[in-house]
Protein backbone atom coordinates (compact mmCIF):
# COMPACT_ATOMS: atom_id res chain seq x y z
CA UNK A 1 0.00 0.00 0.00
CA UNK A 2 1.44 3.42 -1.04
CA UNK A 3 1.78 6.42 1.26
CA UNK A 4 -1.07 8.26 -0.54
CA UNK A 5 -3.37 5.27 -0.16
CA UNK A 6 -2.60 5.15 3.57
CA UNK A 7 -3.43 8.85 3.93
CA UNK A 8 -6.72 8.41 2.06
CA UNK A 9 -7.57 5.46 4.30
CA UNK A 10 -6.82 7.51 7.44
CA UNK A 11 -8.92 10.43 6.17
CA UNK A 12 -11.83 8.11 5.28
CA UNK A 13 -11.75 6.42 8.69
CA UNK A 14 -11.62 9.83 10.41
CA UNK A 15 -14.67 11.00 8.43
CA UNK A 16 -16.54 7.79 9.24
CA UNK A 17 -15.68 8.12 12.94
CA UNK A 18 -16.75 11.77 12.99
CA UNK A 19 -20.09 10.68 11.50
CA UNK A 20 -20.59 7.62 13.71
CA UNK A 21 -19.40 9.03 17.07
CA UNK A 22 -22.51 11.18 17.70
CA UNK A 23 -24.68 8.16 16.83
CA UNK A 24 -22.69 5.94 19.20
CA UNK A 25 -22.99 8.54 21.99
CA UNK A 26 -26.74 8.85 21.37
CA UNK A 27 -27.28 5.11 21.84
CA UNK A 28 -25.11 5.11 24.98
CA UNK A 29 -27.41 7.45 26.91
CA UNK A 30 -30.42 5.97 28.68
CA UNK A 31 -32.75 8.66 27.34
CA UNK A 32 -32.18 7.49 23.74
CA UNK A 33 -34.72 4.66 24.11
CA UNK A 34 -37.37 7.11 25.29
CA UNK A 35 -36.51 9.58 22.52
CA UNK A 36 -36.81 6.87 19.84
CA UNK A 37 -40.12 5.75 21.36
CA UNK A 38 -41.47 9.31 21.27
CA UNK A 39 -40.44 9.76 17.61
CA UNK A 40 -42.08 6.44 16.66
CA UNK A 41 -45.33 7.40 18.42
CA UNK A 42 -45.48 10.73 16.55
CA UNK A 43 -44.81 9.03 13.20
CA UNK A 44 -47.49 6.36 13.79
CA UNK A 45 -50.08 8.99 14.81
CA UNK A 46 -49.32 11.14 11.74
CA UNK A 47 -49.45 8.15 9.38
CA UNK A 48 -52.70 6.80 10.92
CA UNK A 49 -54.38 10.19 10.40
CA UNK A 50 -52.93 10.95 6.96
CA UNK A 51 -54.59 10.28 3.57
CA UNK A 52 -52.47 7.11 3.42
CA UNK A 53 -53.87 5.68 6.67
CA UNK A 54 -55.13 2.49 4.95
CA UNK A 55 -51.54 1.42 4.25
CA UNK A 56 -50.75 1.73 7.96
CA UNK A 57 -53.62 -0.52 9.08
CA UNK A 58 -53.23 -2.93 6.14
CA UNK A 59 -49.57 -3.43 7.09
CA UNK A 60 -50.40 -4.72 10.58
CA UNK A 61 -53.29 -6.87 9.27
CA UNK A 62 -51.03 -8.94 6.99
CA UNK A 63 -51.57 -12.60 7.86
CA UNK A 64 -48.62 -14.84 8.71
CA UNK A 65 -49.29 -18.52 9.34
CA UNK A 66 -47.28 -21.67 9.97
CA UNK A 67 -47.57 -24.77 12.10
CA UNK A 68 -47.08 -28.50 12.56
CA UNK A 69 -49.96 -30.99 12.72
CA UNK A 70 -52.82 -29.66 14.84
CA UNK A 71 -50.76 -26.73 16.10
CA UNK A 72 -51.41 -24.06 13.48
CA UNK A 73 -50.61 -20.41 14.11
CA UNK A 74 -52.61 -18.11 11.85
CA UNK A 75 -52.11 -14.58 13.13
CA UNK A 76 -51.80 -11.03 11.85
CA UNK A 77 -48.46 -9.23 11.95
CA UNK A 78 -49.85 -7.11 14.81
CA UNK A 79 -50.65 -10.27 16.83
CA UNK A 80 -47.20 -11.71 16.19
CA UNK A 81 -45.69 -8.52 17.57
CA UNK A 82 -48.01 -8.37 20.60
CA UNK A 83 -47.95 -12.09 21.44
CA UNK A 84 -44.55 -13.13 20.08
CA UNK A 85 -42.00 -10.32 20.19
CA UNK A 86 -43.47 -8.94 23.41
CA UNK A 87 -42.71 -12.31 25.05
CA UNK A 88 -39.04 -11.35 24.65
CA UNK A 89 -39.82 -8.02 26.32
CA UNK A 90 -41.48 -9.86 29.22
CA UNK A 91 -38.50 -12.22 29.34
CA UNK A 92 -36.21 -9.21 29.86
CA UNK A 93 -38.60 -7.84 32.50
CA UNK A 94 -38.42 -11.22 34.23
CA UNK A 95 -34.61 -11.13 34.24
CA UNK A 96 -34.69 -7.61 35.74
CA UNK A 97 -37.18 -8.71 38.41
CA UNK A 98 -35.04 -11.73 39.33
CA UNK A 99 -31.87 -9.61 39.51
CA UNK A 100 -33.52 -7.07 41.79
CA UNK A 101 -34.96 -9.80 44.04
CA UNK A 102 -31.61 -11.57 44.42
CA UNK A 103 -28.96 -8.82 44.51
CA UNK A 104 -30.78 -5.53 43.86
CA UNK A 105 -33.06 -3.09 45.60
CA UNK A 106 -35.68 -5.75 46.36
CA UNK A 107 -33.25 -8.23 47.95
CA UNK A 108 -34.10 -7.29 51.54
CA UNK A 109 -37.15 -6.04 53.45
CA UNK A 110 -35.38 -2.79 54.40
CA UNK A 111 -34.54 -2.00 50.76
CA UNK A 112 -37.85 -3.12 49.29
CA UNK A 113 -40.38 -1.64 51.72
CA UNK A 114 -40.54 1.96 50.38
CA UNK A 115 -40.73 1.06 46.66
CA UNK A 116 -43.20 -1.74 47.50
CA UNK A 117 -45.50 0.64 49.42
CA UNK A 118 -45.15 3.29 46.67
CA UNK A 119 -45.98 0.74 43.94
CA UNK A 120 -48.99 -0.49 45.93
CA UNK A 121 -50.39 3.03 46.19
CA UNK A 122 -49.57 3.61 42.53
CA UNK A 123 -51.67 0.59 41.55
CA UNK A 124 -54.65 1.04 43.88
CA UNK A 125 -55.47 4.72 43.25
CA UNK A 126 -55.46 4.62 39.40
CA UNK A 127 -57.67 1.51 39.40
CA UNK A 128 -60.14 3.08 41.86
CA UNK A 129 -60.33 6.36 39.90
CA UNK A 130 -60.91 4.47 36.65
CA UNK A 131 -63.64 2.25 38.19
CA UNK A 132 -65.43 5.28 39.69
CA UNK A 133 -65.70 6.86 36.23
CA UNK A 134 -66.44 3.69 34.24
CA UNK A 135 -68.43 1.54 36.70
CA UNK A 136 -71.64 1.62 34.61
CA UNK A 137 -70.04 1.52 31.14
CA UNK A 138 -68.90 -1.16 28.69
CA UNK A 139 -65.30 -0.10 29.41
CA UNK A 140 -65.27 -1.17 33.08
CA UNK A 141 -63.02 -4.14 32.20
CA UNK A 142 -60.16 -1.74 31.43
CA UNK A 143 -59.43 -0.88 35.08
CA UNK A 144 -55.96 -2.46 34.79
CA UNK A 145 -54.82 -0.03 32.07
CA UNK A 146 -53.76 2.95 34.28
CA UNK A 147 -52.16 0.62 36.85
CA UNK A 148 -48.98 0.08 34.78
CA UNK A 149 -45.76 2.14 34.64
CA UNK A 150 -43.48 2.20 31.59
CA UNK A 151 -40.04 1.77 33.17
CA UNK A 152 -38.08 2.55 29.98
CA UNK A 153 -39.94 5.79 29.25
CA UNK A 154 -39.91 7.03 32.86
CA UNK A 155 -36.19 6.26 33.32
CA UNK A 156 -35.47 7.92 29.98
CA UNK A 157 -37.09 11.19 31.12
CA UNK A 158 -35.34 10.97 34.51
CA UNK A 159 -31.97 10.53 32.78
CA UNK A 160 -32.54 13.82 30.89
CA UNK A 161 -32.09 15.55 34.25
CA UNK A 162 -28.64 13.92 34.57
CA UNK A 163 -26.91 15.12 37.78
CA UNK A 164 -29.81 17.36 38.81
CA UNK A 165 -31.35 14.41 40.68
CA UNK A 166 -29.54 12.05 43.08
CA UNK A 167 -28.78 8.51 41.98
CA UNK A 168 -30.96 7.21 44.83
CA UNK A 169 -34.05 8.57 43.01
CA UNK A 170 -33.20 6.53 39.93
CA UNK A 171 -32.83 3.44 42.13
CA UNK A 172 -36.19 4.19 43.80
CA UNK A 173 -37.97 4.65 40.43
CA UNK A 174 -36.43 1.44 39.05
CA UNK A 175 -37.41 -0.57 42.14
CA UNK A 176 -41.04 0.57 42.33
CA UNK A 177 -41.47 0.28 38.54
CA UNK A 178 -40.26 -3.34 38.70
CA UNK A 179 -42.72 -4.09 41.53
CA UNK A 180 -45.34 -2.37 39.35
CA UNK A 181 -44.37 -4.74 36.51
CA UNK A 182 -44.87 -7.72 38.82
CA UNK A 183 -48.34 -6.38 39.67
CA UNK A 184 -49.17 -5.83 35.99
CA UNK A 185 -48.08 -9.37 35.09
CA UNK A 186 -50.27 -10.81 37.86
CA UNK A 187 -53.20 -8.68 36.69
CA UNK A 188 -52.76 -9.94 33.11
CA UNK A 189 -52.50 -13.57 34.27
CA UNK A 190 -55.51 -13.44 36.61
CA UNK A 191 -57.95 -10.90 35.15
CA UNK A 192 -57.13 -10.76 31.43
CA UNK A 193 -57.05 -14.45 30.62
CA UNK A 194 -59.70 -16.01 28.39
CA UNK A 195 -61.23 -19.46 28.95
CA UNK A 196 -58.49 -21.77 30.22
CA UNK A 197 -57.82 -25.23 28.73
CA UNK A 198 -56.21 -26.89 31.74
CA UNK A 199 -54.59 -29.78 29.83
CA UNK A 200 -52.48 -27.39 27.72
CA UNK A 201 -51.75 -25.25 30.78
CA UNK A 202 -50.51 -28.36 32.64
CA UNK A 203 -48.23 -29.29 29.71
CA UNK A 204 -46.91 -25.73 29.63
CA UNK A 205 -46.16 -25.89 33.38
CA UNK A 206 -44.48 -29.28 32.85
CA UNK A 207 -41.95 -27.56 30.56
CA UNK A 208 -41.54 -24.87 33.22
CA UNK A 209 -40.60 -27.56 35.77
CA UNK A 210 -38.16 -29.07 33.24
CA UNK A 211 -36.52 -25.66 33.00
CA UNK A 212 -36.31 -25.47 36.81
CA UNK A 213 -34.65 -28.90 36.76
CA UNK A 214 -32.07 -27.60 34.26
CA UNK A 215 -31.34 -24.78 36.69
CA UNK A 216 -30.95 -27.19 39.64
CA UNK A 217 -28.58 -29.31 37.54
CA UNK A 218 -26.47 -26.14 37.01
CA UNK A 219 -26.86 -26.19 33.24
CA UNK A 220 -25.55 -22.80 32.16
CA UNK A 221 -25.78 -22.86 28.36
CA UNK A 222 -28.61 -20.45 27.37
CA UNK A 223 -29.38 -22.43 24.20
CA UNK A 224 -30.47 -25.45 26.30
CA UNK A 225 -33.31 -23.34 27.74
CA UNK A 226 -34.65 -22.15 24.37
CA UNK A 227 -36.48 -25.29 23.12
CA UNK A 228 -38.42 -25.96 26.38
CA UNK A 229 -39.09 -22.21 26.57
CA UNK A 230 -40.60 -22.14 23.06
CA UNK A 231 -42.70 -25.25 23.80
CA UNK A 232 -43.91 -23.63 27.03
CA UNK A 233 -44.97 -20.56 24.98
CA UNK A 234 -46.86 -22.73 22.44
CA UNK A 235 -48.86 -24.68 25.03
CA UNK A 236 -49.54 -21.55 27.09
CA UNK A 237 -50.89 -19.87 23.95
CA UNK A 238 -53.30 -22.78 23.36
CA UNK A 239 -54.24 -22.94 27.06
CA UNK A 240 -55.87 -19.50 26.95
CA UNK A 241 -53.39 -17.85 29.34
CA UNK A 242 -51.62 -15.00 27.56
CA UNK A 243 -48.39 -16.49 26.13
CA UNK A 244 -46.20 -13.54 27.17
CA UNK A 245 -46.42 -14.87 30.75
CA UNK A 246 -44.13 -17.69 29.56
CA UNK A 247 -41.41 -15.07 29.05
CA UNK A 248 -41.52 -14.20 32.76
CA UNK A 249 -41.51 -17.89 33.78
CA UNK A 250 -38.56 -18.66 31.48
CA UNK A 251 -36.56 -15.77 32.96
CA UNK A 252 -37.08 -17.11 36.48
CA UNK A 253 -35.32 -20.36 35.54
CA UNK A 254 -32.16 -18.81 34.04
CA UNK A 255 -29.17 -19.26 36.43
CA UNK A 256 -28.12 -16.10 38.28
CA UNK A 257 -25.10 -17.49 40.15
CA UNK A 258 -21.55 -17.13 38.85
CA UNK A 259 -19.38 -20.28 38.81
CA UNK A 260 -16.28 -18.49 40.12
CA UNK A 261 -15.89 -15.46 42.41
CA UNK A 262 -14.03 -12.28 41.52
CA UNK A 263 -10.85 -13.25 43.39
CA UNK A 264 -10.57 -16.49 41.42
CA UNK A 265 -11.39 -14.58 38.22
CA UNK A 266 -8.66 -12.00 38.85
CA UNK A 267 -6.11 -14.67 39.75
CA UNK A 268 -6.87 -16.80 36.67
CA UNK A 269 -7.00 -13.75 34.36
CA UNK A 270 -3.67 -12.38 35.61
CA UNK A 271 -2.06 -15.75 35.03
CA UNK A 272 -3.40 -15.94 31.45
CA UNK A 273 -2.44 -12.32 30.68
CA UNK A 274 1.08 -12.84 32.05
CA UNK A 275 1.47 -15.90 29.83
CA UNK A 276 0.29 -13.91 26.81
CA UNK A 277 2.53 -10.98 27.67
CA UNK A 278 5.59 -13.20 28.00
CA UNK A 279 4.84 -15.06 24.81
CA UNK A 280 6.97 -13.76 21.97
CA UNK A 281 5.35 -13.30 18.58
CA UNK A 282 7.90 -13.06 15.78
CA UNK A 283 7.51 -10.50 13.00
CA UNK A 284 4.21 -9.23 14.55
CA UNK A 285 2.33 -12.06 12.89
CA UNK A 286 -0.61 -13.96 14.37
CA UNK A 287 0.53 -17.28 15.76
CA UNK A 288 -1.91 -20.08 16.60
CA UNK A 289 0.23 -22.41 18.68
CA UNK A 290 -1.24 -24.69 21.34
CA UNK A 291 0.46 -22.71 24.11
CA UNK A 292 -1.01 -19.41 22.95
CA UNK A 293 -4.46 -20.89 22.39
CA UNK A 294 -4.51 -22.42 25.87
CA UNK A 295 -3.94 -19.02 27.50
CA UNK A 296 -6.56 -17.30 25.36
CA UNK A 297 -9.17 -20.01 25.94
CA UNK A 298 -8.46 -20.01 29.69
CA UNK A 299 -9.03 -16.24 29.77
CA UNK A 300 -12.22 -16.58 27.73
CA UNK A 301 -13.47 -19.38 30.02
CA UNK A 302 -12.82 -17.27 33.13
CA UNK A 303 -14.79 -14.35 31.66
CA UNK A 304 -17.73 -16.66 30.96
CA UNK A 305 -17.67 -18.22 34.45
CA UNK A 306 -17.52 -14.95 36.40
CA UNK A 307 -20.76 -13.67 34.81
CA UNK A 308 -24.02 -15.46 35.54
CA UNK A 309 -25.99 -16.48 32.39
CA UNK A 310 -28.95 -14.28 33.43
CA UNK A 311 -26.72 -11.20 33.64
CA UNK A 312 -25.04 -11.93 30.29
CA UNK A 313 -28.38 -12.47 28.54
CA UNK A 314 -29.89 -9.33 30.08
CA UNK A 315 -26.89 -7.25 28.96
CA UNK A 316 -27.02 -8.59 25.38
CA UNK A 317 -30.81 -8.49 25.06
CA UNK A 318 -31.43 -4.98 26.42
CA UNK A 319 -30.41 -3.02 23.26
CA UNK A 320 -32.60 -5.22 21.01
CA UNK A 321 -35.61 -4.72 23.27
CA UNK A 322 -35.03 -0.99 23.81
CA UNK A 323 -34.23 -0.08 20.19
CA UNK A 324 -36.27 -2.59 18.18
CA UNK A 325 -39.00 -4.54 20.01
CA UNK A 326 -40.52 -1.71 22.08
CA UNK A 327 -40.38 0.87 19.23
CA UNK A 328 -41.92 -1.69 16.85
CA UNK A 329 -44.67 -2.43 19.39
CA UNK A 330 -45.30 1.32 19.75
CA UNK A 331 -45.29 1.83 15.99
CA UNK A 332 -47.85 -0.96 15.52
CA UNK A 333 -50.13 0.02 18.42
CA UNK A 334 -49.93 3.79 18.89
CA UNK A 335 -51.38 4.70 15.51
CA UNK A 336 -54.87 5.78 16.53
CA UNK A 337 -57.11 7.13 13.78
CA UNK A 338 -59.19 9.98 15.19
CA UNK A 339 -62.48 9.99 13.32
CA UNK A 340 -64.97 12.78 13.99
CA UNK A 341 -64.33 15.35 16.70
CA UNK A 342 -61.16 14.81 18.76
CA UNK A 343 -62.77 16.62 21.72
CA UNK A 344 -65.64 14.14 21.70
CA UNK A 345 -63.11 11.32 22.18
CA UNK A 346 -61.65 13.18 25.16
CA UNK A 347 -65.06 13.24 26.82
CA UNK A 348 -65.51 9.46 26.65
CA UNK A 349 -65.49 7.83 30.14
CA UNK A 350 -62.72 5.38 29.17
CA UNK A 351 -60.46 8.25 28.02
CA UNK A 352 -61.17 10.37 31.11
CA UNK A 353 -60.71 7.37 33.42
CA UNK A 354 -57.29 6.52 31.96
CA UNK A 355 -56.01 10.13 31.89
CA UNK A 356 -57.11 10.83 35.47
CA UNK A 357 -55.94 7.40 36.63
CA UNK A 358 -52.46 7.81 35.15
CA UNK A 359 -52.02 11.48 36.02
CA UNK A 360 -53.75 11.91 39.40
CA UNK A 361 -54.01 8.30 40.53
CA UNK A 362 -50.32 7.52 40.14
CA UNK A 363 -48.93 10.70 41.71
CA UNK A 364 -51.41 10.67 44.62
CA UNK A 365 -51.02 6.95 45.31
CA UNK A 366 -47.22 6.88 45.13
CA UNK A 367 -46.71 10.12 47.11
CA UNK A 368 -49.38 9.45 49.76
CA UNK A 369 -48.32 5.86 50.45
CA UNK A 370 -44.63 6.90 50.51
CA UNK A 371 -45.37 9.76 52.94
CA UNK A 372 -47.41 7.43 55.15
CA UNK A 373 -44.57 4.87 55.18
CA UNK A 374 -41.95 7.53 56.04
CA UNK A 375 -44.16 9.38 58.55
CA UNK A 376 -44.78 6.24 60.62
CA UNK A 377 -41.12 5.15 60.26
CA UNK A 378 -41.93 2.01 58.31
CA UNK A 379 -39.29 3.17 55.82
CA UNK A 380 -36.99 6.15 55.22
CA UNK A 381 -36.49 8.64 52.39
CA UNK A 382 -33.77 7.63 49.91
CA UNK A 383 -30.43 9.43 50.42
CA UNK A 384 -30.29 13.13 49.48
CA UNK A 385 -33.96 13.24 48.41
CA UNK A 386 -37.01 15.24 49.44
CA UNK A 387 -40.71 14.42 49.50
CA UNK A 388 -41.19 16.86 46.61
CA UNK A 389 -38.80 14.75 44.53
CA UNK A 390 -40.79 11.63 45.50
CA UNK A 391 -43.85 13.50 44.18
CA UNK A 392 -41.96 14.16 40.92
CA UNK A 393 -41.13 10.46 40.65
CA UNK A 394 -44.82 9.72 41.32
CA UNK A 395 -45.71 11.87 38.32
CA UNK A 396 -43.22 9.94 36.15
CA UNK A 397 -44.94 6.77 37.39
CA UNK A 398 -47.98 7.99 35.42
CA UNK A 399 -46.16 7.17 32.17
CA UNK A 400 -47.88 3.88 31.47
CA UNK A 401 -47.37 3.67 27.74
CA UNK A 402 -46.05 0.19 26.82
CA UNK A 403 -47.71 -1.90 29.52
CA UNK A 404 -50.92 0.19 29.43
CA UNK A 405 -51.39 -0.30 25.68
CA UNK A 406 -50.59 -3.98 26.11
CA UNK A 407 -53.34 -4.37 28.75
CA UNK A 408 -55.76 -2.25 26.67
CA UNK A 409 -55.36 -4.70 23.76
CA UNK A 410 -56.33 -7.53 26.12
CA UNK A 411 -59.21 -5.62 27.74
CA UNK A 412 -61.12 -4.41 24.67
CA UNK A 413 -62.35 -6.10 21.51
CA UNK A 414 -64.32 -3.01 20.49
CA UNK A 415 -62.12 -0.93 18.16
CA UNK A 416 -63.72 2.40 19.11
CA UNK A 417 -63.26 1.82 22.85
CA UNK A 418 -59.69 0.62 22.22
CA UNK A 419 -58.91 3.80 20.23
CA UNK A 420 -60.34 5.99 23.00
CA UNK A 421 -58.26 4.04 25.51
CA UNK A 422 -55.08 4.61 23.47
CA UNK A 423 -55.80 8.36 23.27
CA UNK A 424 -56.16 8.37 27.06
CA UNK A 425 -52.89 6.43 27.50
CA UNK A 426 -50.89 8.73 25.19
CA UNK A 427 -52.26 11.97 26.72
CA UNK A 428 -52.10 10.71 30.31
CA UNK A 429 -48.51 9.52 29.84
CA UNK A 430 -47.49 12.76 28.08
CA UNK A 431 -48.91 15.06 30.78
CA UNK A 432 -47.44 12.87 33.54
CA UNK A 433 -43.99 12.89 31.94
CA UNK A 434 -43.93 16.69 31.43
CA UNK A 435 -45.21 17.35 34.98
CA UNK A 436 -42.69 14.95 36.51
CA UNK A 437 -39.78 16.49 34.57
CA UNK A 438 -40.70 20.07 35.51
CA UNK A 439 -41.29 19.13 39.19
CA UNK A 440 -37.89 17.44 39.51
CA UNK A 441 -36.17 20.28 37.64
CA UNK A 442 -37.70 22.95 39.94
CA UNK A 443 -36.95 20.92 43.09
CA UNK A 444 -33.27 20.79 42.06
CA UNK A 445 -33.17 24.59 41.60
CA UNK A 446 -34.72 25.13 45.05
CA UNK A 447 -32.09 22.87 46.62
CA UNK A 448 -29.32 24.87 44.88
CA UNK A 449 -30.81 28.20 46.09
CA UNK A 450 -30.99 26.84 49.61
CA UNK A 451 -27.31 25.83 49.48
CA UNK A 452 -26.27 29.29 48.21
CA UNK A 453 -28.26 31.08 50.93
CA UNK A 454 -26.73 28.81 53.60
Amino acid sequence: MSENQRKIKVIDSTRIDSFLNPIRKFFQIEASGGIILLIVIVISLIWANSPYYRYYFDLWNINISFGVGNFIFDKSLLDWINDGLMTIFFFLVGLEIKRELIIGELSSFKKAILPFVAALGGMIFPAVIYLMINKDTDAVHGWGIPVATDIAFSLGILSLLQKRVPFSLKVFLTAFAIIDDIGAVLIIAIFYTSKIIYLYLAISLLFFFILILFNLLHIRKPLVYIIPGVLMWIFMYYSGVHPTISGILLALTIPTVARIDYKSFLSSSKKSLNELENYRIKDNRDVTTGELNTSVFRLENSCEKVLAPAHRIEHKLHPYVAYFIIPLFAFANAGVRIEGNFWDALLEPVTIGIILGLFFGKQIGITLFSWFSIRFKISALPNRTSLKQIYGIGCLGGIGFTMSIFIANLAFDNVHILNDAKIGIILGSLVSGITGYITLLLSDKKIKRRKISD
